[in-house]
């Protein structure tokens, strides 16, 4: 494929995404966003628009100065600056997924990190799944505080907003906040006898070590 068919097929792809967040029921509505990185930049998804409204050709073409290119005329969605910044500091980042999905947001409400509660939290990178400080939607504020929460990590929580998770393609994205929005449900459920019993450092470190084969061939 040339260039073009290569971006009309992510576009294509990037759809798929944002439409299988409303049907996992991490989003509803407009709430959220996806992105996947192409040549010089991004394709995000519109700001404000419904997923079942949405078609290929509407998302958003970006590049890493913050501009939009291409046809459509419709404005990025307004958490653009994160996506730029992950692409920009984190190369492994191939796509991000963002969504209010019901118990990582009830959890991003109550500002805590989500710790090593069960040995799957290390799929994130390390013993614990951060917090990241509040900040308004949509400001470079709040694209700050999500990287100084991911560093060492491909996922977080978005205080009083949602959740993060990037991967290597879109459908490990997905993947990633799918399994991150289950563990925050098991964490919810867990506490309410009381606080569980959580993992040894030494624990999620074995755990960590076998992740780097997991799934191999």
């Amino acid at each position: 494929m040339n260039e073009i068919e290569d971006r009309n097929a992510l576009a294509d792809e990037l759809l798929a995404v944002i439409r299988a967040l409303k049907e996992h029921r991490l989003n509803v509505g407009a709430a959220g966003n996806a992105s996947a990185r192409c040549d010089g930049g991004y394709l995000i998804t519109p700001s404000g628009l419904l997923p079942e409204r949405c078609a290929a050709a509407d998302m958003v073409r970006m590049t890493m100065e913050g501009t939009s290119k291409g046809a459509g005329g419709l404005a990025p969605s307004s958490e653009w600056r994160i996506h730029r910044d992950i692409y920009a500091n984190i190369p492994e980042a191939g796509a991000i997924v963002h969504a209010h999905s019901p118990f990582a947001t009830a959890l991003a409400c109550q500002r805590v990190d989500i710790p090593p509660f069960h040995y799957m939290i290390a799929l994130f990178g390390g013993h614990n799944v951060r917090c990241a400080a509040y900040a308004t939607f949509g400001t470079q504020a709040l694209s700050e505080n999500a990287l100084a929460a991911l560093a060492g990590r491909n996922a977080c929580l978005l205080a009083n907003h949602g959740m993060l998770a990037y991967g290597r393609d879109l459908s490990h994205a997905l993947a990633q906040a799918i399994e991150l929005e289950t563990l925050c449900e098991q964490y919810w459920r867990a506490c309410q006898p009381g606080p569980p019993v959580l993992l040894s450092e030494e624990e999620m470190a074995q755990v960590r070590e076998r992740f780097r084969h997991y799934g191999a061939r």
